[in-house]
């Protein structure tokens, strides 16, 4: 399956819920973008501290405005066709730096020519991975990313979706998964993700 029937290649934002150096999680990321890019896609890959954003706090938004962080993250979104997100698993839960980032996005109004935040990730298609050392994956928080972005945010989370266990193990080469059959399923969520964001350019 490739892009050739869009209008335009794809865009897929990269985004990681982890941003520690060497994280198993960017590095699934890196593998699921270069799938990307062979069947067609531009990637932009953003690293969430890059974005300088405080902890959420109506009192902090009232004195000091929308940052500059949240404006970027915004016009990333508005700029991209889907998204492919990775995040590990903390207490069974999202990374606080995933949630506060989007709960940032999530009050940014529309303005200059640009969506709101949540106008600009509306029907948009995200694929959800995550990967951890352990037995399950982080798979205990995927259920809740789903909900979270389909909820608020209006994205359409694919049904495909891949929680890598003992990713330490499967990790290290950008072209693919050292098991064929883990190496399918990522396939499966790149190509989901790729073919509903084909549908919506069309």
């Amino acid at each position: 399956m490739t892009v050739s029937n869009a209008s335009r290649p794809v865009r897929l934002l990269v985004i990681s819920g982890s941003a520690r150096q060497g994280s198993i999680n960017r590095q699934l990321l890196d593998v699921a973008a270069r799938k990307a890019q062979v069947l067609g896609a531009t990637t932009t890959t953003v690293d969430l501290r890059d974005l300088d954003l405080p902890v959420y706090d109506d009192d902090w938004l009232a004195a000091h405005g929308q940052p500059a962080g949240a404006l970027s993250l915004r016009a990333l979104f508005a700029d991209h066709d889907g998204l492919l997100l990775a995040s590990p698993e903390y207490n069974a839960l999202p990374t606080p730096l995933l949630i506060n980032s989007l709960d940032w996005l999530s009050v940014i109004g529309a303005e200059d020519g640009l969506p709101s935040g949540t106008g600009s990730t509306a029907g948009k298609p995200v694929g959800l991975l995550s990967a951890s050392p352990g037995a399950l994956g982080g798979i205990r928080a995927l259920p809740i990313l789903r909900t979270f972005l389909s909820t608020n945010f209006g994205m359409h989370v694919v049904p495909e979706q891949l929680a890598l266990p003992h990713a330490d193990k499967h990790l290290g080469d950008l072209d693919a998964l050292t098991t064929p059959q883990l190496d399918q399923v990522l396939d499966k969520v790149v190509a989901s993700v790729i073919r509903q964001a084909v549908w919506r350019l069309g």
